[in-house]
């Protein structure tokens, strides 16, 4: 029974309590729609007062629009107004000035056919005074023309030939001053003597006995030597001596320091002419290379690559017409470097441009080409700069010189060469430049007679006073000057004299 009772009241519980939760569920419903039912009225209150408002706004801004669109469209009716009337005067003036035009444009016609009927007129009048002044002068206008256009030509070339004499004197003066003062202290400071080396050495012997023992049984120790050597052993009847005869001088000078060493040592056979040939042969080596480091010391040149020290040292052993081309080098670096300093140009370029310029002869008989052409392949060989091997291939005018120190190699070089005693020249090139000098002043024009003087140093022009006045003289001169440097290679200065009637006129070249 309690569980009956107990299940009975939970079951009675429950319903109650189901039914108060729905009693009470329904009781907030209604309080919440009653709620959202106030809520929504009040935003809809709310919305059409807000849409009153915005409607109040926009039609107060369109109207204000509408008051600026309206301004401005009546300042641009303004605007427009006023072009239309600045086009209108535009116009006007237009017109104005179209009718101006036309106006000129018939005054100009006009003065055009009154000008045609003057030159018409005056056509007329020259043709008339033309014929009246040939028949009065007794000549035609082209005749008269051809007489005034050689009277002009005549004034004109003693004018040119007056001014080209001037300029040329004034010119040759101060050059000349200026030259002479520069070469002058150069020649001075670089003072040399000179020998003209021979092609022949000379071993002196300490008895005639000793002429036996160098020819040797049935001649082997004179052909050992010989054929050792390269050289010619000359032996004559000059009392206690040898003659080395030989154009390599280098072969020449191991020749004689080999016989040199024969006869200290006394003992001559060809095992023993062999052994002193290696000996001297590394002394004259020696001696080269010794030679070149010297060369540089004496002119101050430092920064050489050896091996181009050891071809330089063999210009020891070479001659140039007699001259000594190591001592011939030595001088024209010291020449170039003097004047460098007088003129403001690189003295270190200049001494050492020429100091190098004649490398190449050492070796010209084993390389092909010109000795400047070898000399220039070996300063780019060991590295020399542009500068340097620019003056060396420029300093006999395979190249025109850019610089101020190839123009003062070659000045240089021809000094060097130039001083009396330097170089000896055979007859046959002397008579030859001699005749090349005199052909040049023969072919031209009005000459009569040319001599060549002072060993090619002068030339001296006679010519014809009927062909040639005092005018052309001076052209003359510097025409023949001009070919001679542009033809002839010659050392020095030439001086062409061309003589009209017991008149002179100098040009030096």
């Amino acid at each position: 029974m309690v569980i009956v009772w107990i299940v009975i009241a939970a079951v009675a519980g429950f319903g109650a309590g189901y039914f108060l939760r729905r009693y009470f569920a329904s009781n907030r419903l209604a309080g919440a729609e009653a709620e959202a039912e106030k809520l929504l009225r009040e935003a809809r209150r709310e919305a059409e007062t807000t849409l009153k408002e915005a409607r109040l706004e926009a039609k107060e801004e369109l109207h204000k629009v509408r008051s600026e669109v309206e301004a401005q469209i009546t300042d641009r009716r303004s605007e427009v107004t006023k072009a239309e009337q600045r086009i209108v005067q535009r116009e006007e003036q237009l017109e104005a000035r179209a009718a101006e035009i036309e106006r000129r444009d018939q005054s100009l016609l006009d003065r055009e056919a009154a000008t045609a009927r003057l030159a018409e007129e005056l056509k007329t009048a020259h043709e008339e005074q033309m014929a009246l002044i040939e028949r009065i002068a007794g000549m035609t206008a082209a005749q008269a023309k051809e007489m005034l256009l050689k009277q002009t030509e005549d004034d004109v070339r003693h004018d040119m030939a007056k001014m080209v004499r001037s300029l040329e004197e004034e010119a040759r003066r101060e050059a000349d001053r200026r030259a002479r003062n520069i070469l002058s202290l150069s020649i001075q400071r670089t003072a040399a003597n000179h020998v003209a080396e021979t092609t022949v050495s000379v071993v002196s012997l300490p008895s005639d006995d000793m002429k036996g023992r160098i020819i040797g049984r049935e001649g082997r120790n004179i052909r050992a030597l010989e054929n050792t050597t390269g050289i010619d052993f000359i032996i004559d009847d000059t009392p206690e001596a040898v003659v080395l005869s030989g154009f390599d001088a280098v072969r020449r000078e191991i020749a004689r320091i080999t016989l040199t060493k024969l006869l200290t040592d006394g003992r001559i056979h060809p095992a023993r002419i062999e052994e002193m040939y290696g000996q001297a042969k590394a002394e004259v080596e020696a001696a080269m290379e010794e030679a070149g480091e010297q060369a540089c010391f004496d002119t101050n040149v430092h920064g050489v690559a050896p091996e181009l020290i050891k071809v330089l040292g063999r210009l020891k052993f070479r001659t140039s017409y007699g001259q000594n081309v190591l001592n011939h080098s030595i001088e024209v670096a010291n020449l170039a470097g003097i004047m460098a300093a007088e003129l403001g140009a690189n003295v270190k370029i200049a001494k050492r441009a020429g100091l190098l310029h004649d490398v190449g002869k050492a070796i010209d008989h084993e390389v092909e080409g010109t000795h400047a052409q070898i000399s220039v392949q070996l300063a780019r060989k060991y590295h020399e700069s542009q500068s340097v091997c620019h003056a060396i291939e420029a300093h006999h005018q395979d190249t025109d010189p850019q610089t101020v120190e190839a123009v003062l190699v070659q000045a240089a070089d021809a000094i060097s060469a130039a001083r009396p005693g330097a170089r000896r020249e055979s007859l046959e090139n002397y008579v030859k430049r001699l005749e090349s000098l005199e052909k040049i002043a023969e072919s031209k024009k009005g000459v009569e007679k040319c001599y060549a003087m002072q060993a090619g140093r002068e030339v001296r022009v006679m010519v014809k006073p009927a062909e040639i006045d005092d005018d052309s003289t001076a052209l003359l001169a510097r025409e023949i000057a001009k070919e001679i440097e542009e033809q002839l290679d010659y050392p020095g200065q030439i001086k062409v004299v061309v003589i009209r009637e017991n008149r002179a006129v100098e040009y030096a070249k």
